[in-house]
């Protein structure tokens, strides 16, 4: 029997930047959108990363693997730490919300050297889940996520944590990733190629790590 998996989109994206993914997965799973991760910001909208792991936890009705993708790695973070009953591991991709690295100058220039690995076949793709969730609403959400200090809150985890990137990404460096790693007493990956989409762009690679995560093996 295996866990069902719940995905997370990054900031500005949709349930469609999971598609490439979600067709390697052999468990249930559901995607999971929130305001500025998906959908429009609205002006009663709480977007303090704990207000959002409570809304996110309203989704869960029993124990669950969550998928967070950059900014979102850390509402899933601090809805397993709020929720541990309803967290049986989690899957960090391409994870941001490294507070030495979270002035805006600092996250325009990590994106910038990112989106130049990006193949310019995303662009459609990209653009219209962009325009979906709005900059405005987009920019609020990242304003309020680079706040949160997930390197502090890795460290109290208790659950096994898988944490993934691609090896030319600049918003999750290496480092980054090896550090959540060594505080969680998890697990660092780096795919070979690709950059900070490895939904789109490494997707069976990916995919792999869910399905191990919510116990899903290779029967061959």
């Amino acid at each position: 029997m295996t866990t069902p998996v719940v995905l997370l989109p990054g900031l500005g994206l949709g349930p469609e930047s999971y598609a490439p993914t979600a067709q390697y997965l052999s468990t249930p799973y559901e995607v999971v959108t929130l305001p500025g991760y998906g959908h429009k910001v609205h002006r009663d909208d709480d977007l303090r990363t704990e207000a959002l792991a409570e809304r996110l936890a309203r989704h869960l009705t029993e124990p669950t693997v969550l998928v967070g993708h950059s900014a979102t790695c850390q509402v899933a973070v601090a809805t397993a730490l709020a929720h541990p009953d309803l967290v049986t591991a989690l899957v960090l991709v391409a994870p941001s919300g490294d507070r030495r690295a979270s002035s805006w100058p600092t996250l325009i220039g990590r994106l910038l050297r990112s989106a130049v690995w990006e193949s310019p076949r995303l662009v459609p793709v990209l653009l219209k889940q962009y325009l979906r969730t709005g900059l405005a609403s987009m920019a609020k959400a990242m304003d309020v996520a680079r706040r949160y200090d997930l390197a502090a809150a890795a460290e109290k985890l208790e659950l096994p944590t898988t944490i993934i990137r691609s090896s030319h990404d600049r918003i999750a460096p290496e480092h980054w990733t090896h550090q959540l790693a060594e505080r969680t007493g998890g697990e660092a990956w780096t795919f070979p190629t690709g950059s900070h989409l490895p939904v789109l762009t490494n997707p069976g690679e990916l995919a792999a790590f869910i399905n191990r995560a919510a116990g899903v093996y290779n029967r061959q």
